[in-house]
């Protein structure tokens, strides 16, 4: 397999030395889990439990919710004490609906059954066990990881070539680095069980070249198998990101507008594939997750074993707490990582990272003037104009923005990392996309708001006619008597 260069990307300080050297910690048990029933991309769960019962390690609590959506799961055993809404992991503050669990710290699970040999069952039945333990892309996108088994087996051209995403190019995340030298052998069996599920020509681990210990680790673990390759690419922001990383990878280029599987690739991260590995061999849903806590203001910076739902103030203080008051919390990478308005905010399933930043790590001098410089040009790894996609978004002309190219920008923030008049670029293109969000989604309630008249203007219309017919027929004239008579004597 060859390397091929992307175009774009930038080089930001990597600060990974900070957790990457210690191994990965298993926490105790917190006093209180809050599961956020949306932690997933599409819709919110459904709960299954109400509040005072008690629940078990591994017992399903939401139900997937309709079309896109994934099941979630108790982390540990103990008392539902609500079903409310929480503070949900966005920058706005907003809150989300979640299950509260008083954990009893019994630990108590419900059984599980563990599957001999995986590789001789069915294997859309492996997919829907991947769907059943609530399994979504652990690299931050949180996709059901089912809804691309399923799509993979249904590609039109089959899928050549399952790749393994090991790039973790966010400054500051070390979770993949340490869980690939740490428990590189149950990954390959994971992608080992991907590849199975969707008839996959061979397998690609792809890993960026300043994670040598991790690349030994998967080259060990990989050796018994012709079929799967450890790839060390560049290390290059946002070499992590799916596209870039198989343009780098493969040489193919990703249509807009397309998925991978166009070009015969699948991708899913080494995380995910470890949760995979768990689900089918030993029946764990996902309920835990390794989690970089790292960044200036924290005293300890480490990878842990945390439980998802875990408040991030529980897991800040068990990395020794803060020397000093952190100036930013990021809940993610410095780069796409979202900003936290509180530590009351839960882990959820697609983050790798909670960062705690001191002002050192985040002052950034006032925008000024664009200079023409065209430097975030040359660093957008989609070939896009972010400028004058911006210039559109600020001016609300967001048809003007998806001109530009707005839809395909992955939010990387590369451009505003080389911006020297430190204008917020990535700011400009969320904004944009949030508010197209919304109109599409006012547009869908108008819509069935209006369906919903429509069917209700018909029913009137069609019970007004049937009473009118009713009416017309009690109206109609009897025969009369002696005519009746004259036809019975016929």
């Amino acid at each position: 397999m060859w390397f091929s260069a992307f175009r774009g990307g930038v080089h930001p300080d990597g600060f990974k030395e900070l957790s990457s050297q210690l191994p990965i910690k298993t926490l105790p048990l917190p006093k209180e889990l809050r599961v956020s029933l949306r932690q997933h991309a599409g819709s919110e769960a459904i709960p299954v439990v109400k509040a005072g019962e008690r629940v078990l390690k591994g017992q399903l609590i939401g139900r997937p919710g309709e079309g896109l959506s994934a099941a979630v799961h108790a982390p540990t055993s103990g008392i539902v004490t609500a079903v409310e809404e929480v503070l949900a992991a966005h920058p706005s503050g907003i809150h989300s609906k979640a299950v509260v669990i008083e954990v009893d710290g019994k630990d108590e699970a419900i059984p599980t059954v563990a599957t001999l040999d995986p590789f001789t069952m069915d294997r859309a039945e492996l997919a829907q066990r991947v769907s059943e333990a609530g399994i979504v892309g652990m690299g931050g996108a949180a996709f059901p990881a089912a809804v691309k088994l399923s799509a993979a087996t249904r590609s039109k051209d089959g899928i050549e070539t399952l790749m393994i995403n090991g790039g973790e190019c966010e400054p500051y995340l070390t979770a993949d680095d340490r869980l690939m030298r740490e428990r590189a052998d149950q990954i390959i069996l994971g992608a080992r069980l991907i590849q199975y599920i969707i008839n996959a020509g061979r397998i690609a681990i792809a890993i960026e070249d300043n994670k040598g210990e991790a690349i030994e680790a998967m080259r060990a673990a990989a050796k018994p198998y012709s079929d799967i390759e450890v790839v060390v690419v560049p290390t290059r922001y946002p070499m992590g990101s799916a596209k870039q990383m198989i343009q780098a990878v493969t040489g193919k280029e990703v249509p807009a507008g397309g998925r991978s599987s166009d070009v015969g690739v699948l991708m899913h991260n080494v995380a995910t594939a470890y949760a995979i590995a768990q689900c089918l061999t030993r029946g764990e849903p996902l309920i835990s997750r390794i989690v970089t806590i790292s960044g200036g203001a924290v005293k300890r910076p480490q990878n842990v074993e945390a439980l998802i739902g875990t408040p991030i103030s529980h897991l800040v203080e068990q990395c020794g707490g803060t020397s000093d008051t952190p100036d930013r919390i990021i809940l993610g990478g410095p780069m796409m990582g979202v900003i936290m308005p509180s530590t009351d905010v839960p882990l959820n399933k697609g983050s790798a990272g909670v960062l705690a930043l001191n002002k050192r790590e985040v002052a950034a001098p006032a925008a000024s003037p664009c200079i023409r410089c065209a430097r975030c040009v040359d660093a957008c790894p989609m070939g896009l104009v972010p400028l004058e996609m911006a210039n559109h978004a600020r001016a609300q002309d967001f048809d003007g923005a998806n001109d530009y190219g707005l839809k395909d920008c992955i939010l990387c923030g590369s451009c505003a990392y080389v911006c020297p008049s430190h204008i917020p670029l990535v700011h400009y293109f969320q904004y944009a996309k949030g508010e197209q969000s919304a109109q599409k989604a006012t547009a869908k309630r108008s819509d069935y708001t209006r369906e919903l008249s429509d069917a209700k203007r018909e029913r009137k219309e069609k019970e007004a006619a049937a009473k009118a017919a009713a009416k017309a027929a009690k109206r109609k004239p009897k025969p009369a008597k002696k005519a009746v008579a004259e036809e019975e004597d016929e």
